[in-house]
């Protein structure tokens, strides 16, 4: 016998072996059952889903002698005379090739006659959207009042071209693509009966290519079965029909989130070297980051067409990206989509727009952020003074224990740097340890809420401390005046940082006292400039550089 190709030896014969296609074989079933068959019908739907294999069951039950729970029995005259095209009273006319006005002057004859055996003269017409506009004028009288044994059932992958004058004398019917386990349940039994290996993958990579057509896929299961000689496995389907390995992606989410940059140019070159499209590449990409999204709005894998392997490895990333930035990775990829089919350098643009996608950062959606700031508030409720100063003392470098000098003057009182001296008092080494260990702290904190005081500050070195003066010496009239100018501000700062109000004062490279510009024991807030060459460098800097002279 003969080869018969798949589509072909697997076609349905009943209405329950249409897969796919329940809404519509189960409304017919029940019209048949209630006698209430339309004198036309219209299937409309996507190519190789069973639109002709609906109409050719609905004609030959319509026949049938012995039909069996509305269904033809396949047994009867009529049903044999059918399945061997040998029936006067189903026809079947092709609309692409007899798409002129005189064969539908011929149709309209024809039609006056009874069947011959048959209760009904059927009449279907695949590719019906071919006709001509006078042919379907022509066809519009006996479309709408045929006689009581003619029905007309029409087939069409463009309803849209079919005039709105035809469809509305018609029951329309809109047959919908296959979902992809349906497919692959049929191919694995398609499989089984012809003694045929197939692993899930493989099913789902079939049942993906054919994209919703049960036809296309039949054809290429035949095709990958020839080549593989009865075990299909996934690399053998991938190499024959050139698929994208969709591990492929998988590595790309693996490096958005690891931020391996490499793995753009890695990739690129081996989609480059497979000669796989660059486009269909981001097809997938976007499909991936689709069913990430699904899985992480969803919490399961039933929405993702992908093998049962993949399906898994899905569910892994449920908690690795927030919607906020898939989001914002399915709109760079589409956008990126738009522009590449634009660009002459695809590579060039893939690889480009990899480094983007890697190098995005996480996002915080408003209320993410209030709820961190109200975290942090339940933990630090009073955010006063001491709560400020446990935060910083709790992150303070480490400082090598140094010997502290002694006091020159009093007991409050400690040069910069120490010496080899110490007979100072324990709380006055402690407080002076404190303030070490927190200048640099202090000066980052400064430079970060007013720059230029803080780049003053900085160009200052702390020399000594005396009670709640602390001493600094510097060159830099400019950063001195600019420290002058900020004293409230330090003030403040130091007892923010320091759990004591300090105030800066000057002394020269010699270490004698040069401008005090605030009196803590007189609660005056004015600049004292001493007026003695000897002992001020601004007054003697005027003098020297602008002829300047000292007045009493």
């Amino acid at each position: 016998m003969a080869y018969i190709v798949t589509a072909r030896k697997w076609r349905p014969t009943r209405f329950e072996d249409v897969v796919g296609q329940e809404h519509i074989t189960t409304t017919i079933k029940n019209a048949i059952k209630n006698d209430r068959i339309a004198h036309a019908y219209l299937f409309a739907g996507p190519r190789g889903v069973g639109k002709t294999t609906t109409a050719r069951i609905l004609a030959k039950t319509l026949n049938c002698l012995n039909p069996v729970d509305f269904e033809p029995c396949n047994e009867c005259d009529m049903c044999k005379s059918f399945n061997t095209s040998q029936s006067l009273d189903i026809i079947e006319i092709d609309g692409a090739s007899n798409r002129r006005i005189e064969e539908i002057r011929s149709l309209r004859e024809s039609v006056k006659y009874a069947p011959t055996k048959g209760t009904y003269k059927v009449y279907i017409i695949d590719e019906v959207h071919m006709l001509t506009n006078e042919s379907f004028n022509a066809l519009l009288k006996t479309l709408e009042e045929p006689p009581e044994h003619t029905i007309f059932i029409f087939a069409t992958t463009d309803v849209h071209k079919v005039p709105l004058t035809i469809i509305s004398r018609c029951q329309r019917f809109d047959f919908r693509r296959i979902e992809l386990d349906s497919i692959k349940a049929l191919l694995n039994k398609i499989a089984t009966s012809e003694e045929i290996k197939i692993d899930d993958q493989s099913l789902t990579l079939i049942a993906k290519k054919a994209d919703g057509a049960l036809r296309d896929a039949e054809s290429l299961f035949d095709q990958i079965a020839s080549f593989s000689n009865g075990n299909i496995e996934a690399t053998t389907v991938g190499s024959m029909l050139n698929l994208i390995d969709d591990d492929i992606y998988f590595q790309i989410s693996e490096a958005v989130l690891d931020k391996t940059f490499i793995s753009a140019f890695n990739i690129t070159k081996r989609i480059y070297d497979n000669g796989w499209n660059f486009i269909d590449f981001f097809n997938g990409l976007t499909e991936h980051f689709r069913n990430i999204m699904t899985v992480r709005l969803t919490g399961t894998h039933k929405m993702i067409e992908a093998a049962e392997i993949y399906r898994a490895k899905y569910l892994g990333y449920k908690d690795k990206y927030s919607e906020s930035d898939l989001l914002r990775i399915l709109y760079f990829l589409n956008k990126v989509q738009i522009e590449l089919k634009q660009t002459s350098n695809q590579r060039l643009k893939v690889e480009v727009a990899l480094c983007h996608l890697i190098g995005l950062e996480k996002s915080a959606s408003i209320r993410e952020v209030i709820d961190n700031l109200e975290e942090i508030k339940k933990k630090t409720p009073d955010l006063n003074f001491q709560s400020q100063q446990e935060k910083y003392s709790s992150i303070e470098p480490k400082i090598q224990e140094t010997q502290l000098p002694t006091s020159k003057e009093s007991h409050n009182y400690v040069e910069l740097p120490p010496d080899e001296r110490t007979d100072q008092p324990e709380e006055i080494l402690d407080e002076l340890k404190n303030i070490k260990a927190k200048w640099d702290i202090f000066l980052t904190e400064i430079n970060s809420e007013k720059f230029i005081a803080g780049g003053a500050l900085k160009s200052a070195r702390l020399v000594s401390i005396d009670g709640n003066k602390l001493y600094l010496s510097t060159d830099d009239l400019h950063s001195k005046n600019t420290i002058i100018q900020n004293k409230d501000y330090f003030t403040a700062k130091t007892t923010f940082f320091f759990g004591k109000a300090y105030y800066f004062y000057f002394k020269d490279s010699s270490g004698i006292a040069e401008t005090s510009y605030y009196d803590p024991e007189n609660d005056s807030t004015a600049i004292i400039i001493e007026k003695s060459v000897e002992t001020n460098p601004v007054v003697k800097a005027i003098i020297e550089e602008l002829d300047g002279e000292e007045i009493s």
